[in-house]
């Protein structure tokens, strides 16, 4: 939205100065505009989730970041062309244009969510573990601030009664409750000295997709390396996250839907040929819909061409193997190029699926391998993809073995962690040169 209000502000503002300045010029300064207001704005960590920022803070930093990318390009523009005309007719109007867009609609955008959290509706339920100061200014942070969307169900600690507090609940309820999908983020208050009941914490949530911050005490806050989150001057420290959130993950869903039309344009003819192969070269359905998780371990339906004799989607799934005589008459060519995936662009359509990220895997096998391996649901804290890191470095197929699940589930973290939207790029133009046709992929 703030690069189109940009180049597009500078557009109409050039359209009634056509003489005075050519397109080519308008589109630079829009583009140095740009780069410099993204600079400032991913400095102060500013893609991240709005739900942190109070809408005065947000827009005063706004304002702030942008009067110092306009004042460089009016410098820019004064240097170039040593007229103060210029300047006046052309980037002025076009700095104030810019601003009151910036701001009206990040506004009109918070009072939207807002209103939405009043009614119970884009909330998320958080648990605050421990009872000391940090624990009760974090609880009062969120109570005193609605518009966060952040819902305390509950205080926690190792005992029922803990330092007075009547209504601190044992910490086994709140990981009975987050394995049961019923808290979205995690917030530790416990003292480093409980470094022991904090790493089991950490051990027991590894099973779930909740979010989980560490609050560190004096001592050790200045020695964290990790991404940190101010909420109402509490500072608190990611130890499980997702990168996709607020901004950035309204980027990558923009990203989806893109790349999603564009390629389903261009394979629409072939689709439509290997629906009828498939429908005519075997008795079933053309579609194979088989439920599994998605972001956060939800279930989503998926869909592939349908490439077996057989429709498995229950507690017992069987892995294709090498030669697997359930297949259909061209099942395995389909397979083999991977595309039988091709319906799954309607997935991410759909915003069940991403273009990248980690693949998703049967219900069955998700239960299957979460008990054996450690932080294997961590996998499911972005959405998950058609392609993906693990799939291009060859980490795709049947996993006959524990460790080849291990790996795959590695590189999944891998991703994450580094997850960027050249990252994304990097994978899909891999996966053009390297990753349909593949050794393990039968």
């Amino acid at each position: 939205m703030d690069f189109s209000l940009m180049i597009g502000g500078m557009l109409v503002i050039g359209r009634y100065q056509s003489e005075t300045v050519g397109l080519e010029w308008l589109l630079l300064y829009g583009c140095i505009g740009w780069i410099l207001y993204h600079a400032g704005a991913s400095y102060l960590n500013f893609y991240g989730s709005w739900r942190v920022f109070s809408l005065l803070r947000e827009l005063t930093h706004v304002a702030l970041i942008w009067f110092i990318a306009f004042s460089c390009v009016a410098l820019t523009a004064l240097l170039l062309f040593d007229d103060e005309t210029h300047v006046r007719d052309v980037i002025l109007p076009w700095g104030v244009v810019v601003a009151t867009g910036m701001l009206s609609y990040r506004s009109l955008v918070r009072l939207f969510l807002h209103r939405l959290r009043e009614l119970g509706i884009n909330n998320h339920n958080v648990a605050i573990v421990g009872c000391g100061p940090s624990a009760e200014r974090l609880k009062k942070g969120f109570e005193s601030a609605p518009w966060m969307g952040f819902r305390v169900v509950g205080q926690f600690d190792k005992s029922q009664v803990a330092n007075g507090a009547s209504e601190t609940l044992d910490v086994q309820e709140m990981i009975h409750l987050a394995h049961s999908g019923q808290i979205d983020r995690t917030y530790v208050t416990w003292e480093m000295s409980r470094e022991a009941d904090i790493r089991q914490l950490i051990e027991a949530l590894a099973d779930t997709t909740v979010s989980l911050y560490l609050i560190p005490d004096l001592l050790v806050s200045d020695l964290m390396y990790s991404r940190v989150e101010p909420i109402n001057d509490v500072i608190t420290v990611s130890i499980y996250d997702t990168p996709v959130y607020g901004p950035t993950g309204s980027l990558k869903r923009i990203e989806d839907i893109v790349l999603s039309l564009a390629i389903l344009g261009i394979v629409s003819l072939p689709m439509l040929v290997i629906a009828l192969a498939v429908k005519l070269t075997s008795p079933g359905p053309v579609l194979f819909k088989q439920t599994r998780y998605g972001l956060d371990g939800r279930p989503i339906r998926v869909y592939k061409f349908r490439t077996m004799k057989v429709m498995e989607d229950g507690d017992v799934v069987t892995q294709a193997t090498r030669s697997d005589k359930r297949l259909t008459p061209v099942g395995g060519f389909l397979r083999r190029t991977s595309l039988d995936e091709l319906p799954q662009f309607i997935n991410v359509l759909q915003g069940r699926m991403s273009i990248v990220g980690p693949r998703p895997h049967a219900v069955a096998h998700n239960e299957q391998y979460r008990g054996l391996i450690h932080g294997y649901m961590l996998r499911h804290k972005v959405k998950p993809g058609i392609t993906g890191w693990a799939q291009i470095n060859g980490w795709r197929g049947e996993t006959d073995t524990l460790e080849k699940m291990q790996k795959r589930v590695e590189l999944d973290h891998d991703y994450i962690r580094h997850w960027s939207l050249a990252f994304d790029l990097k994978i899909i133009l891999l996966t053009v040169f390297r990753g349909f046709v593949d050794k393990n992929a039968y």
